[in-house]
């Protein structure tokens, strides 16, 4: 699954191997920066290829020819319940440059074609309550809101 086959003009969007870390490091540090986190693309480099090499994560790229304009990336978790794989969207961004052309809604197909061939039960994610331009994304391409359960967390 290299090619996800997905484009929207010139613009694709594949799996990032190990090899091809370095060309999402500029785009996470930046996602990284939304959130307000300091600049650190030696910490942005590790991090990702860790989670590559450990296969702890799928990251899928967007390119514009050769420029990157955005990024998903995917953890694999399961459900009890169902007995099955779940994947976690984890991180989804689009440079400001590339906003407003229909990546990150391709980003979310190719999202959805991964956890198709996977045999998934469903992606899961979460946003910021205040992000109100993802959470019409995320609405306009079939996400629903979850309306029964509550996310509670343990800072250690």
């Amino acid at each position: 699954m290299d090619d996800l086959g997905l484009s929207l003009a010139q613009v694709t969007i594949s799996k990032v191997t190990l090899d091809r870390v370095e060309d999402v490091v500029s785009l996470f540090d930046a996602y990284r920066q939304f959130y307000e986190q300091k600049p650190d693309l030696g910490g942005a480099r590790a991090f990702l290829s860790e989670r590559l090499t450990e296969e702890e994560s799928i990251v899928l790229l967007a390119k514009d020819g050769d420029r990157a304009v955005g990024f998903a990336q995917l953890y694999p978790s399961f459900s009890s319940i169902s007995m099955r794989r779940i994947w976690i969207l984890n991180d989804l961004f689009v440079s400001p440059t590339g906003r407003g052309r229909g990546i990150g809604k391709a980003l979310l197909k190719a999202c959805e074609g991964l956890a198709v061939e996977t045999g998934a039960k469903e992606l899961i994610l979460e946003t910021m309550k205040t992000n109100l331009t993802a959470q019409h994304l995320y609405e306009s391409t079939g996400w629903k809101r979850d309306e029964v359960f509550y996310r509670y967390y343990l800072p250690v």
